[in-house]
């Protein structure tokens, strides 16, 4: 793809805190952003050129949408897929590709691709049936988690079975949501890769970092991550197997499990700018959200060397309530999502410390 000029139109389907940092990364670098999503007081309509606000099955809507935009990207994986074959099928250019969507919003899929190009998960089994499940209990035995196979995110549309009796009722609680049933991973830690690829096959991936959740929200990322260089070398080559299979064009993020002896299996695929990829906006001269465009616009990718190790806190909710204690905190950075309403687990905002200089 020949890149694009300055003064392009990016088009970016979603409308949230993801789709407001990349807004305000496409403006820095002089491109015009034009963000689609279902509500007109969002996080990225509030910092962008233009706001389309429509559902995104709305083919009118999308028609609009795609002749006013160079490129359409996304910022987060529920975009319906449909929606992307839509807007290619009209000629628009877009990027990541729906494929790379379709896998990474079903969890059988998406595990099931990761071992086709060589990358390891734990056991999985489709579920479908309150009797897919029992039998897939009698094999894996518990505890066992049963996710839904699309949709759910911050530890939501899962539940653990510890006993073989809470089979149906596990089942009941996803109210006839398709299903996956996995192995327990017994890791010792979760780090995650973000990467990012171009148009023209060119990878980059960004430091590793070490995760920790809250209640099935993440909570803190620490990057670069003290790893072995070996387990480094890993993590960057899985994160590069799953660039490369889904012949994927933007940033995404890979998140790994570290198991007994430094064995890596995949987590989760995320197909967009990435919760543990912030950061980068302070440790890193290029940042996720400038790498993603430079990507989808076909522009030479960034530099993704670690300038500072960081830590990232995520604000949830009442957190952001504390903001002028926060905005205050030495060798820090404040960065607020611009949303109302700071109920118990929403992510408001984050914080970025620099720990120290590398």
């Amino acid at each position: 793809m020949k890149p694009l000029p300055l003064g392009s139109k990016i088009g970016i389907l979603g409308d949230g805190q993801l789709g407001r940092m990349l807004s305000q990364a496409a403006s820095r670098l002089g491109f015009k952003v034009v963000v689609y999503g279902p509500d007109a007081e969002s996080p990225a309509a509030s910092v962008s050129a233009v706001s389309k606000v429509a559902r995104y099955t709305d083919e009118a809507a999308l028609d609009r949408f795609a002749a006013a935009s160079d490129v359409i990207t996304f910022e987060f994986e529920n975009v319906p897929v449909s929606s992307l074959e839509y807007l290619v099928s009209k000629g628009a250019k877009v990027a990541p590709n729906a494929r790379a969507l379709g896998i990474t919003q079903d969890r059988v899929l998406e595990k099931s691709f990761a071992r086709s190009v060589g990358i390891s998960t734990v056991d999985f089994y489709e579920i479908n049936t309150l009797d897919d499940l029992e039998k897939a209990i009698a094999i894996n035995g518990v505890p066992s988690l049963l996710k839904t196979r699309r949709e759910g995110y911050d530890g939501k549309g899962q539940v653990w079975i510890r006993h073989a009796d809470e089979a149906r009722a596990a089942f009941e609680s996803l109210n006839g949501a398709k299903a996956i049933l996995e192995a327990k991973a017994d890791f010792l830690r979760e780090v995650s890769v973000i990467a990012a690829r171009g148009f023209n096959g060119e990878v980059r991936t960004y430091p590793v970092g070490e995760n920790h959740h809250v209640k099935g929200i993440l909570s803190t990322t620490l990057a670069p991550a003290a790893i072995s260089e070996t387990l480094k070398n890993r993590a960057e080559d899985i994160a590069k197997k799953v660039l490369e299979g889904l012949d994927y064009v933007g940033v995404l993020g890979v998140e790994l499990f570290v198991l007994e002896g430094d064995e890596l299996v995949l987590n989760e695929i995320a197909p967009r700018v990435h919760n543990t990829g912030h950061w980068t906006q302070d440790g890193c001269l290029c940042d996720q959200f400038e790498q993603h465009i430079r990507a989808v616009a076909g522009w030479p990718l960034g530099d993704t060397t670690a300038r500072f190790q960081v830590e990232m806190t995520n604000l949830l909710g009442p957190d952001i309530l504390a903001w002028e204690t926060l905005s205050q905190e030495p060798d820090s950075r404040l960065y607020v999502y611009g949303k109302d309403d700071p109920r118990e687990g929403r992510k408001m905002g984050h914080i970025n410390r620099l720990k120290r200089s590398l």
